[in-house]
């Protein structure tokens, strides 16, 4: 099969971690290990989120003079090539010769009119207390939200419009390479009145770009790898119940958290409304299962009604 792998932030961040090298290596290190058994059987496509590391070096920037901050669609960049490196390294590492891998830098074209730009709400960053938040959102001019219990940055998030670099995705796929892109959902950018491309100040939500990913790329199994096991219907309630199979239609009469599931549930019944693929949303470390169809939450057109199960 061909198959799209998106990696949570928990692939390389556990909510509370220090935003270290070396823990972002520990977790890359279990996350590679999980996808090496895909690596081997099935073409793969791995997408992966920035939003910790982006807001990391948005903070470093900040160290400058306003003038001389880069601007996000290069701390886009920068964070891709990072991660990239760091899960490309370590899927050598697990395949040991078996496959070709390949980062590939990944621009991906949003629309300048998008409603995005008048209300953000992709977090980055790290977390802090209301407090905190507030103190740097009047020191910075940012715009904060509550993430769960904590605050966080927020920043623009429009919808992926077009993959740049569809054709040399596909042409590697092609040759049997493992190709990590569209990392961070990808380097924002708008073309002008000219027509000339240039970046733009957003963070495009990675679940929505692989899924359109996905899409071109004609996947057979759109997996989003979180940390929990499968989509819930009241979530943390005493009546919460497991996905384990269900329809787009069906999912769509649910509300699920904006800052986590909800995004991700979205993207996937996109994906499978058009192109009448499978996706899947589960745990990293059931990966293997999710491909069998044996864990997690299977979405899928052909299903009427949601098959679920109480916890």
């Amino acid at each position: 099969m061909r198959i799209l792998v998106a990696l949570g932030g928990n692939a390389l961040l556990k909510r509370g971690e220090a935003l270290t090298v070396e823990n972002q290596r520990a977790n890359v290190k279990i996350a590679a290990s999980a996808l090496a058994p895909l690596a081997r059987n099935h073409e793969l496509i791995v997408t992966h989120g920035n939003g910790p590391q982006v807001g990391l070096l948005a903070l470093q920037g900040a160290a400058y003079k306003p003038d001389e901050a880069f601007p996000l669609d290069v701390l886009g960049a920068e964070t891709e090539g990072m991660i990239g490196y760091v899960i490309e390294r370590e899927l050598r590492n697990c395949l040991q010769g078996d496959k070709e891998i390949a980062t590939l830098l990944t621009m991906i074209e949003v629309d300048t009119l998008d409603p995005a730009f008048d209300a953000p709400s992709k977090f980055v960053g790290p977390v802090y207390s209301r407090a905190d938040a507030e103190r740097l959102a009047a020191e910075k001019k940012w715009q904060i939200k509550a993430d769960g219990q904590d605050w966080r940055r927020v920043v623009a998030s429009p919808k992926p419009q077009k993959i740049l670099e569809l054709d040399p995705i596909k042409w590697m796929l092609d040759r049997g390479v493992i190709v990590i892109c569209a990392g961070g959902g990808g380097i924002p950018t708008i073309r002008g009145e000219d027509g000339r491309l240039k970046g733009v100040e957003a963070v495009i939500d990675k679940d929505f770009a692989s899924a359109l990913l996905a899409r071109e790329l004609e996947v057979d199994l759109f997996i989003m790898a979180t940390d929990v096991d499968a989509v819930y219907v009241d979530w943390g309630q005493p009546s919460q119940r497991r996905i384990i199979e269900a329809g787009p239609d069906d999912l769509d009469t649910y509300e699920f958290p904006a800052g986590s599931m909800g995004p991700k549930v979205r993207a996937a019944c996109a994906f499978v409304r058009h192109s009448g693929a499978k996706a899947a949303i589960g745990a990293l470390k059931d990966i293997e299962a999710i491909v069998a169809g044996a864990a997690g939450t299977l979405i899928i057109n052909s299903v009427r009604g949601l098959r679920e199960e109480s916890v």
